[in-house]
């Protein structure tokens, strides 16, 4: 549900990482706002409270290009992984344009990831988005630890869509990019009407 500001000709897109507590979700966030040019991104801001915290910022990259002579702002969000935070979670998926759904590949937080993804998809549902039709990548972080779950596992668990996938390493920044890059790409597809 992007929102057009017309003043400054450019199309507000909001971009979601949701997963389990602890999966890397923040550390995303905080890779990619260092890793923006200063004159594209807009503040980090944390919204903590005792027992959650929430980051978000935007940024314009300049590299997407133009949407119908608009540039495409980016709101990228964190959502706490948690479950007793669904009050936190059903306001932050307001208006939402893509999600990265963010597993941790090791082999103690499979049941944590399939619990988050049931509670994206009934969240989701929720909001009255159905989560065959969102833009919907999947990251595999914590790919450098030991004992993690295959890919063909994770893909068989998660993905039967068969949506784009990438294996991370978001402490280290590997697949960070790549993730943001292609659910920022497929969300510009769906405001192109689906080209």
């Amino acid at each position: 549900m992007s929102f057009i500001n017309y003043a400054t000709k450019e199309i507000n897109c909001k971009i979601i990482y949701f997963g389990p507590g602890l999966s890397g979700k923040t550390t995303n966030i905080q890779y990619i706002y260092e890793h923006t040019q200063q004159e594209q991104k807009g503040k980090l801001v944390t919204l903590s409270t005792e027992n959650e915290r929430t980051l978000f910022f935007d940024f314009l990259p300049l590299a997407i290009g133009e949407v119908k002579g608009y540039k495409t702002r980016f709101h990228l969000y964190t959502i706490p992984g948690q479950t007793f935070y669904e009050v936190s979670r059903q306001f932050i998926l307001k208006g939402v344009d893509g999600v990265v759904f963010v597993a941790d590949s090791q082999t103690e937080r499979m049941e944590a990831n399939i619990e988050s993804f049931e509670s994206l998809e009934k969240s989701l549902e929720g909001q009255g988005y159905d989560i065959h039709k969102i833009p919907l990548v999947f990251q595999y972080n914590k790919r450098d630890m030991p004992g993690i779950v295959t890919i063909h596992e994770l893909e068989s668990t998660f993905n039967p869509m068969r949506r784009p996938y990438f294996e991370a390493s978001a402490n280290h920044g590997q697949g960070v990019m790549e993730t943001l890059q292609s659910i920022s790409q497929a969300v510009i597809r769906e405001l192109k009407g689906g080209e």
